[in-house]
C-alpha cells in the first residue's frame, strides 16, 4: 500500500475511533443516569455538562492510540494484542480526563468517567471484531484487491515478488510480470487489456529509461496507475521521498527529519518553552549573573562561535564559568584532555572559577542559551553545539551528520550519563540515534529526563 493511501486510511480510522469514544461517553452517562446505583447517592449532571470533554476526547484519543501502535498493527492482528493495546489506551485516556477535570476543578461525577473507560474498551473491541469479520468476507477482499503487473528485469521482478510475499499483503494480487528489455510496449498494452490490470509496478533499476517512459505513457492513456520503484541508487541512511520543484517531479534523499506538523510543533515548543523558562527562571538568572560579577573579574556572559545547522556558525551565550583568559590557556591543557577525538573535556579544569564550578554542576551556565533558542539558532532538544574549531577537526565525514538539525540545550548524551561518555564516537552515536528516531514525543521525553539530571547536579564538572 502506498504511504499516502495508508495515511488517508489511518485518518479515517482515527475519526471513527474518536466517534466510538464519544459514543462511549454518552452510553456511560445513560447507564449511570438511568440505572439503579443505590450505593451511589449523588445525582449526576445532565449530559450537556459533559459535552466539553469532547474537546479532550476527539483530538486526544487518536494521539493515544497512535502512541500505543494501534494504527501500525497488521490488518489481521491477534485478538490478544489488540485487546492489550486498547486496554492501555482506554486507561491512559480515562486517567487523562480525570487529571484535566482535577486541574479545572470540575465537579462532574467521576463514576461516569470510570464507566466510560470500561465501555470505550468494550465498544472498541466490538468494532474491531466486526471489522475483522468484514475484512475476511469475499466481497471485501475483492474490493480491496489490486490486480498488479510487475514490469522490470527478471531479477527485479523476482525480488519484488519475494518482498511482497514476505510482507504478507492481501491487497495486491500479482497476475503477471514483463521484461521491457525483451518485449515491446504493445505487449504491455495487451496484458493491460486481457488481465484487467489495476496497477503497473515499474522496477527501473535495470530497465532502459526510454522503455520506462513509454510504459508510463501507455498507462496514462489506458487510465491505469503506474508506480515507479525509484531505487536506482543505493543509500544506507537517507529516506527517499517524492516532491515537486517548480512543476518538475523530484526524488528527495533525506537523512534528517523532513518538514512535518511535528516539526511545526517542535518550533512552537522551542519558542514558547524558552520564553516560559526565561520568565520563570529570571530571578535565578539575575542572581547568577550578579554573583559572577561580584566574585570574578570580567564579563558576566561567555560568547563563543559554535556550529549550527549544517555548520553555519552562530554566537552561543553562556554564563561565564571560567577565568577570562580561559581560551588562551586551552592549548596548554590539551594534553590532559579526557575525551578522545576533536572535543576538549576536562573534569577538574583549573580554569573554572569557584562560582563557575557550582553553576556548571547544576547546568545553570547553559540557561542563557534560551536566548539562542528564541532567536531560532538552537532548539530545546538537539545535539550539543560544538565550537567551530572542533568541528573543523572532525576526522570522520559521517560525524558531520549531527549538524543536520538544530543544536540543542539538552540531548540524549546529556541524559545518558555524559560524564561517563569519554568516547567521541559514542557521543556522535547518541546524536545520530536521536536524529534517526526523532519525534516530538522523543523531545518531550528528553526534556522530562533532563529535569532530574539538572536537579541532581550530574552535569558537567
Amino acid at each position: 500500500m502506498l504511504r499516502r493511501d495508508k495515511q488517508l486510511r489511518t485518518q479515517i480510522y482515527q475519526l471513527k475511533d474518536a466517534a466510538m469514544f464519544v459514543l462511549a461517553l454518552w452510553v456511560a452517562h445513560f447507564i449511570r443516569s438511568s440505572g439503579n446505583f443505590s450505593f451511589l447517592e449523588r445525582q449526576i449532571e445532565d449530559f450537556d455538562q459533559f459535552v466539553w470533554l469532547f474537546l479532550i476526547i476527539i483530538p486526544g484519543v487518536p494521539l493515544v492510540l497512535e502512541s500505543q501502535g494501534f494504527y501500525n498493527r497488521p490488518l489481521f492482528c491477534k485478538r490478544r494484542q489488540t485487546a492489550w493495546i486498547l486496554l492501555k489506551s482506554c486507561v491512559i485516556t480515562t486517567m487523562g480526563i480525570i487529571v484535566v477535570m482535577f486541574l479545572f476543578k470540575s465537579l462532574l461525577a467521576r463514576s461516569v468517567i470510570m464507566l466510560f473507560g470500561a465501555i470505550s474498551f468494550l465498544i472498541m473491541m466490538l468494532k474491531e471484531e466486526l471489522l475483522q469479520w468484514g475484512y475476511r468476507s469475499r466481497f471485501a477482499q475483492l474490493q480491496m484487491q489490486r490486480r498488479v503487473l510487475l514490469v522490470g528485469s527478471h531479477d527485479d521482478t523476482a525480488r519484488m515478488r519475494a518482498e511482497l510475499a514476505l510482507k504478507g499483503t492481501d491487497s495486491l494480487v500479482m497476475v503477471a510480470d514483463l521484461d521491457l528489455n525483451q518485449t515491446s510496449i504493445s505487449e504491455l498494452v495487451r496484458l493491460l487489456h486481457e488481465l484487467s490490470i489495476n496497477t503497473v509496478i515499474l522496477n527501473g533499476k535495470h530497465t532502459f529509461f526510454g522503455q520506462i517512459e513509454k510504459a508510463i505513457q501507455a498507462c496514462e492513456i489506458e487510465g491505469v496507475e503506474a508506480w515507479l520503484v525509484a531505487d536506482f541508487f543505493q543509500t544506507q541512511i537517507s529516506r527517499t521521498s517524492f516532491d515537486e520543484f517548480y512543476g518538475r517531479p523530484v526524488l528527495v534523499f533525506r537523512s534528517a527529519p523532513e518538514a512535518s506538523w511535528q516539526g511545526v510543533a517542535k518550533q512552537l515548543l522551542d519558542f514558547f518553552g524558552a520564553v516560559f523558562l526565561l520568565v520563570v527562571l529570571s530571578p535565578v538568572l539575575l542572581l547568577v549573573g550578579l554573583t559572577i560579577k561580584l566574585t570574578s573579574p570580567g564579563p558576566i556572559f561567555f560568547r563563543q562561535k559554535r556550529c549550527g545547522v549544517n555548520g553555519h556558525p552562530f554566537t552561543m551565550l553562556k554564563f561565564r564559568s571560567m577565568v577570562t583568559n580561559a581560551e588562551q590557556r586551552k592549548e596548554e591543557l590539551r594534553v590532559l584532555n579526557e575525551m578522545d577525538g576533536p572535543v576538549f573535556k576536562l573534569t577538574n579544569d583549573p580554569r573554572v572559577t569557584p562560582i563557575g564550578r557550582f553553576i556548571r554542576k547544576y547546568s545553570l551556565d547553559e540557561f542563557p542559551q534560551l536566548f539562542n533558542v528564541i532567536r531560532g539558532e538552537m532548539s530545546l532538544v538537539g545535539p550539543r553545539p560544538l565550537p567551530v574549531d572542533e568541528v573543523e577537526r572532525f576526522d570522520d565525514p559521517a560525524h558531520r551528520r549531527r549538524l543536520s538539525v538544530k543544536p540543542g540545550l539538552t540531548c540524549l548524551w546529556q541524559v545518558s550519563g555524559r560524564n561517563n561518555v569519554k568516547n567521541f564516537k559514542d557521543w556522535v552515536r547518541l546524536d545520530l540515534e536521536y536524529i534517526d528516531n526523532w519525534s516530538i514525543w522523543l523531545d518531550i521525553k528528553i526534556l522530562w529526563l533532563t529535569i532530574p539530571v539538572v536537579v541532581a547536579g550530574t552535569g558537567a564538572k
